[in-house]
C-alpha cells in the first residue's frame, strides 16, 4: 500500500510561475499512491483554467473515489468567504482532497476552529510582523476497504498561526478517538518535525524534510498512524516540478484480512 501527501500549490511551479495541468498530471502519476492527500487544490480558479484539479489528479492516479472539501469559497489572498456545507461545482473553491483506488464506505467533511479575528504574525524572514486573516481549515475523512481490511484516512491542512494549528489537530484526534479502525492522518499540518507527534500520540510513518522544496530545513507535511497497518518498506520526500513543498511517500507490506479475502 502506497501513501503520499503533497500541497500541490494549486499546482503552480515556482520556477515559471505557471499553472501546467499536464504537469500535474505527470506528478500525480509519478506519486503512483494509492490513497492520496492533497492540499491547496483549486476548482474552478482561473489562476488554475478553471480545472476541477481535483478530477485532473483522479484520472491520472486511477482513483475510484474521492472527495474534495472546499475550505473556502474565493480566491485566497483576495475576495473569499467561508465555504457553506453545500459547496457546488461551478463556483471558484480552494480546499484539499483525498483520492484512493480503493472503494470508500463514507465520508465526512470536518469544519475546523477558525480565528475569528485577525492576528499578528512574526516571520522568520525577513524579520517583520505582519496582520492576516486566516483562512477556513477543514478535514476531510474517508473509511476506505483496503486489502488490509477497513482503515480510516484523514486530510488536513492546518492554520500555520502558532497554537491555533494545534487546536485543530486535537479536534481532529478528538473526532477519530472513538473508531476501532486503524487511523492513517495526513496532510500539510504546519507544525514542523515531531510536534504532530507529541500533539496527538499518533506514530510518524516517514521523517523527512518538506518545506522549503529546494533546500528542506523542516518537515511540514505528515504521515502518521494509529493502530496497526503492516511494516514500512520505503519512505521518500521528493522535489516535484511544481509546488513550495516535497511531496512526501510511504510504502507500506500490508498483511491481506481474512475478511476481506471472505469476501472475494
Amino acid at each position: 500500500m502506497r501513501l503520499a501527501t503533497f500541497n500541490i500549490l494549486h499546482g503552480r511551479s515556482l520556477h515559471d510561475g505557471v499553472v501546467d495541468l499536464g504537469r500535474l498530471a505527470d506528478a500525480i502519476r509519478f506519486l503512483d499512491a494509492d490513497i492520496l492527500a492533497l492540499q491547496e487544490v483549486d476548482r474552478d480558479q482561473p489562476r488554475s483554467h478553471l480545472a476541477d484539479l481535483t478530477a485532473v489528479a483522479a484520472e491520472a492516479m486511477g482513483a475510484v473515489t474521492h472527495r474534495f472539501a472546499a475550505a473556502l469559497s474565493g480566491t485566497p489572498g483576495a475576495a473569499w468567504i467561508v465555504a457553506s456545507e453545500n459547496d457546488l461545482p461551478g463556483v471558484a473553491s480552494y480546499g484539499i482532497a483525498l483520492l484512493s483506488r480503493y472503494p470508500s464506505d463514507s465520508w465526512q467533511v470536518l469544519r475546523l476552529p477558525r480565528i475569528p479575528t485577525r492576528v499578528p504574525l512574526y516571520l522568520r524572514t525577513p524579520r517583520k510582523m505582519i496582520i492576516v486573516k486566516e483562512e477556513p481549515r477543514a478535514a476531510v475523512i474517508g473509511r476506505l476497504r483496503t486489502p488490509a481490511g477497513p482503515v480510516v484516512v484523514a486530510n488536513t491542512h492546518l492554520s500555520y498561526v502558532p497554537g491555533w494549528g494545534r487546536l485543530q489537530l486535537r479536534r481532529i484526534q478528538r473526532d477519530l478517538a472513538p473508531l476501532q479502525e486503524p487511523v492513517i492522518l495526513m496532510g500539510d499540518l504546519n507544525m514542523a518535525d515531531d510536534r504532530p507527534v507529541h500533539a496527538t500520540g499518533y506514530r510518524p510513518l516517514a521523517r523527512h524534510f518538506t518545506f522549503p522544496v529546494d533546500n528542506p530545513d523542516r518537515q511540514l507535511d505528515h504521515i502518521l498512524i494509529r493502530g496497526q497497518l503492516g511494516e514500512v518498506i520505503t519512505t521518500s520526500a521528493p522535489a516535484l516540478p511544481l509546488s513550495d513543498h516535497r511531496a512526501l511517500i510511504v510504502e507500506l507490506s500490508t498483511p491481506t484480512s481474512q475478511a476481506h479475502d471472505d469476501q472475494h
